[in-house]
C-alpha cells in the first residue's frame, strides 16, 4: 500500500480500541516473569555453555601477543576465540566500529577475546587468566582540547539563511553563549545478550535487538554467509534507548563462540564493558547566538555543536531542532567533528534534539531575560507555521504555542518569580523553568502479515520489536479496530527475521509505521475476508465478529478453513509517498519542572513536573504516559547527574558501571503529569499518529536548568548542574 494522500476516514477513526488505554498485552508475562529474554532462553537449545568477553586494556594501540595458556587449562574452559581463530570478519552496514579488536586496538574495553565455558562463573574466572601484551599509543580523548586543535577537526557544510554573520552584528539585543553537555550511558536494564547455536551451515541467535532487520544484514555480512541462513529473534527487549538498534559484540562473539565450541552458547556482555564496548550519547560542546528586536523579533540566530565520533565519522546532530523551532530571517547551523579516540558514539534517544535542545531552550531564556519578557511569551513571538527557511513548506501540525499555554495554566506559571532567587520554602529556594519539546516525526516503510483462523482469531507477525514500549498491545489494538474483532482473539508476534520486515523501535517512528504497516496487511485482508463470505469488499463494515454489507452478514469465525482451506493470510507493506517533503512533520510539546534548591548545601530536588505533548493521534494513552514519564526521567537524570567521565590520560570512561554512573531512582522523582494534545495528523498515515516516546526528554533538560537557575540567580551552562557549580554562586543562605 502506498501512502502518498492525506488519510481520510477509516477503521481506525472509530476509535472502539484505537486511542482506548487498554493494559499491556504482555504485561502478565512480565510481571511474573516469564516474558522470554534472550539470555533466559531454555527452550530453544540444548545444553548451552558461557562465554565472558574480554576488554581491552588500553584506549588505542595494538595486541603484541596473547598468553592463553592458563586460561586454556581452567575448569570447564571449551573454547576462547580471538582474532586468530575467528576467520575473516567484515563490517557490517552499521556497525562503524569492528566488533572484535586485534591486532589493532581501537577503543578501551573493544572485544579482543570471548572465553567459553561450562558455566558462566567457570568463563568468567578463565577469563581473568588471558594475559595480554600490548603497545599503546597516544590518542586524543578530551572534546575541548580535540575542538579547539584544528588539524584534529573536520567541518561540515554549514546550513545558512541570509546574512547570519550581518544581522547579528547589527541586532540591538544580543547573545553570544557556549554550552556543553557530556557523555551519556544508555543504562538500560538488560545487558546486551545473546544465545547463538549452529546447525549445520544455519545459525540461530537469540538476542536483544531492536532492528531485527538491520541486525540480520549486518551478522551475515560480518560473519560473510549468505543472509537467508541467519534466523534472528528478539521478542522481548529489557530496554534498548537506541543503545540495541545495531549488531554489537555479544551477538557476533556468541555466534563464533558457539561455531569453535560446537556447542549453543550464551554471552551476556558484563555490565563494566557496556559504557565502553557499545555506543554511548557523544558530549558536545554548543556555540548559540541570539540577535534581536528590542521587541523581542528573533533576527538572527546560530547554533553551532562540536562533538566527538559517531558510526561513519559523523558529528552529534545536535543543531537539527535550531532549523525549525523559532522564525528568524538570517539563520546559521553547523556541525564540527572533533576527532577522538573514544568508544563509538551513536543515536540515544533523541539523538540530536535531546543535548541541543538543553542548549537552545536555555539560551531563549537567557534571551528572554535580557529583553525582559516572559519566557513563554518570547517563544510565542517567535512562533512559525512554515518551516523559516522554505515558506512554502508548511508545518503538518504545530500546536507548539498551544502546548505552552495549556502548560502554563496547568501548572500554574503566572506563581512564577520573575526574578530569580525571592520564593523560598523553609531552607529551599523554590524556581519554576519550562521549556518547548521537539522532536521531528521520521516515517519509514513497515511491513506485516495477518491471518484469520477458523475461530475467528486474527494473528500478526512482523519482525517489530517492543523494547518495553508495548509495541505488542497497540499492534494487537490495530488488528482488533481494523478486523472489528475483541483485542483478546487477536495473537501478536514479533521479533523474529522470518516475519515481515517492519519499520523496528527507535527514532520514535515505531509506533506509527508499525501499526500503518499493519493496517495495510488488514486493508488487504479485510478485502479477502469479505470476498470469502460472499460480500463486495468495498463498503465492508467488520464489527463484533462478523463482517457486514447490506442486509448480510457473515461471523468471521467459521469463514477460514471451509471446504479444507486453511487460514485466510494477507501481507502488505505501508510505503510512504513524498508528504514528508511537502510538509514539515514533526511534534511539539512544553515541560515544565519546579525545583527546589537547598539554600545551604545547594542539594536539588525536583519538585513537580509536567509534560504537554502535541504528537498525532494517541494510539494507547496509558502506555504512551509511560513512554513520556519514563523519558522525563532520563531528562532529570540528564540535567542533574548523569555523566560518563573521562580519563583524558588513558582514554576510557571511568564510571562504567551503575554504581558511579548515576541515574535517578524513586525518591528523585516526583508525580508526573503528562497531558497529551486532541490532535490527529492526517499527513503522517494512515493511523493519523506520529509519536511522544523521544519528544518526552526534549527540553526537559534545559526546563531543569531554568528552574535551578529561577530558584537560586545562578545560571550553569555546563551540564550534569551539580552542587559543586552552584554553591559558591549561591545567594546568602541567611
Amino acid at each position: 500500500m502506498k501512502f502518498d494522500t492525506p488519510a481520510t476516514t477509516n477503521p481506525i477513526d472509530q476509535l472502539k480500541v484505537i486511542g482506548q488505554p487498554v493494559d499491556r498485552i504482555d504485561g502478565p508475562l512480565k510481571t511474573t516473569g516469564t516474558a522470554p529474554y534472550a539470555y533466559e532462553r531454555h527452550d530453544v537449545a540444548a545444553n548451552p555453555a558461557y562465554g565472558c568477553i574480554v576488554g581491552s586494556g588500553i584506549a588505542k594501540g595494538r595486541i603484541l601477543s596473547f598468553d592463553l595458556s592458563r586460561a586454556k587449562a581452567a575448569p570447564g574452559v571449551l573454547a576462547i576465540v580471538t582474532h586468530e581463530n575467528a576467520g575473516k570478519l567484515d563490517k557490517g552496514r552499521f556497525n562503524a566500529a569492528r566488533l572484535l579488536g586485534g591486532p589493532v586496538v581501537e577503543h578501551y574495553h573493544q572485544a579482543i577475546a570471548l572465553v567459553v565455558a561450562e558455566t558462566f562463573e567457570q568463563a568468567r574466572a578463565a577469563a581473568q587468566l588471558v594475559q595480554v601484551t600490548y603497545a599503546r599509543t597516544e590518542g586524543a580523548f578530551g572534546l575541548a582540547h580535540a575542538k579547539a586543535s584544528t588539524e584534529r577537526r573536520t567541518t561540515d557544510r554549514d546550513n545558512t539563511v541570509g546574512d547570519f554573520a550581518g544581522a547579528f552584528a547589527k541586532a540591538e539585543v544580543r547573545l553570544d553563549a557556549t554550552y556543553s553537555t557530556p557523555d551519556h550511558s544508555h543504562a538500560m536494564m538488560e545487558p546486551h545478550a545473546t544465545l547463538a547455536a549452529w546447525d549445520g551451515d544455519r545459525l540461530s541467535v537469540w538476542t536483544s535487538n531492536q532492528m531485527i532487520d538491520w541486525t540480520t544484514g549486518d551478522l551475515a555480512r560480518t560473519l560473510g554467509m549468505p543472509r537467508d541462513k541467519v534466523h534472528l529473534m528478539s521478542p522481548y527487549i529489557g530496554g534498548g534507548f537506541g543503545g540495541k538498534l545495531f549488531l554489537r559484540a555479544d551477538t557476533l562473539l556468541a555466534a563464533l563462540g558457539a561455531r569453535i565450541a560446537r556447542r549453543p552458547v550464551k554471552v551476556a556482555m558484563q555490565r563494566p564493558l557496556i559504557a565502553n564496548n557499545t555506543t554511548h550519547r557523544p558530549a558536545t560542546i554548543q556555540r548559540i547566538r541570539i540577535g534581536a528586536t528590542p521587541q523581542g523579533k528573533i533576527t538572527a540566530i546560530g547554533h553551532e555543536s562540536w562533538s566527538g565520533n559517531l558510526a561513519d565519522g559523523k558529528p552529534e546532530n545536535a543543531v537539527q531542532q535550531t532549523r525549525l523551532l523559532y522564525a528568524g530571517e538570517h539563520r546559521l547551523t553547523g556541525t564540527r567533528l572533533a576527532l577522538l579516540d573514544l568508544p563509538e558514539g551513536n543515536a540515544m534517544r533523541a539523538p540530536g534534539e535531546a543535548p541541543g535542545l538543553m542548549a537552545l531552550e536555555v539560551a531563549i531564556d537567557e534571551m528572554a531575560e535580557r529583553l525582559g519578557i516572559d519566557p513563554i511569551e518570547f517563544r510565542v513571538l517567535n512562533d512559525t507555521q512554515v518551516d523559516p527557511a522554505n515558506a512554502a513548506r508548511p508545518f503538518s501540525q504545530r500546536r507548539l504555542v498551544e502546548c505552552m499555554r495549556t502548560g502554563a495554566e496547568r501548572f500554574g506559571w503566572n506563581q512564577r518569580g520573575a526574578r530569580p532567587g525571592l520564593v523560598r520554602d523553609g531552607r529551599w529556594l523554590v524556581g519554576i523553568g519550562m521549556a518547548a519539546a521537539f522532536r521531528n516525526n521520521q516515517v519509514t516503510k513497515s511491513g506485516a502479515r495477518v491471518a484469520l483462523d477458523r475461530l475467528g482469531t486474527v494473528t500478526v507477525e512482523t519482525d517489530m520489536t517492543d523494547i518495553g514500549t508495548g509495541s505488542y498491545t497497540i499492534i494487537a489494538q490495530t488488528a482488533a479496530e481494523m478486523m472489528g474483532v475483541p483485542l483478546e482473539r487477536v495473537v501478536v508476534r514479533l521479533g523474529d527475521s522470518r516475519f515481515p520486515v517492519s519499520s523496528g523501535s527507535g527514532g520514535q517512528w515505531g509506533a506509527n509505521c508499525s501499526t500503518a504497516g499493519v493496517y495495510a496487511a488488514c486493508t488487504k485482508l479485510r478485502d479477502a475476508v469479505a470476498r470469502r463470505a460472499g460480500l463486495e469488499p468495498v463498503g465492508a463494515v467488520f464489527s463484533d465478529g462478523m463482517v457486514r454489507a447490506g442486509a448480510r452478514s457473515v461471523p468471521l469465525a467459521g469463514l477460514a478453513g471451509l471446504e479444507g482451506e486453511g487460514a485466510i493470510v494477507a501481507e502488505d507493506v505501508l510505503e510512504f509517498g513524498n508528504l514528508d517533503k511537502q510538509y514539515q512533520q514533526s511534534t511539539f510539546g512544553a515541560h515544565f519542572v519546579e525545583v527546589g534548591v537547598d539554600a545551604f548545601t545547594a542539594e536539588i530536588r525536583v519538585r513537580r513536573m509536567l509534560a504537554v505533548c502535541a504528537s498525532g493521534r494517541i494510539l494507547n494513552p496509558k502506555s504512551a504516559r509511560s513512554q513520556v514519564i519514563g523519558a522525563m526521567t532520563m531528562g532529570v537524570g540528564a540535567a542533574l547527574m548523569e555523566e560518563l567521565a573521562v580519563d583524558e590520560r588513558l582514554g576510557f570512561f571511568v564510571n562504567h558501571d551503575l554504581a558511579g554512573y548515576e541515574v535517578p531512582v524513586h525518591a528523585d522523582i516526583p508525580h508526573q503529569e503528562v497531558i497529551f494534545m486532541d490532535e490527529t495528523d492526517p499527513i503522517s498515515s494512515p493511523m493519523k499518529a506520529k509519536g511522544v516516546g523521544e519528544l518526552g526528554i526534549c527540553g526537559v533538560g534545559a526546563a531543569v536548568a531554568n528552574a535551578v537557575y529561577n530558584a537560586t540567580g545562578v545560571r550553569v551552562r555546563d551540564y550534569p548542574i551539580t552542587l559543586d557549580k552552584l554553591i559558591a554562586r549561591m545567594p546568602d543562605a541567611a
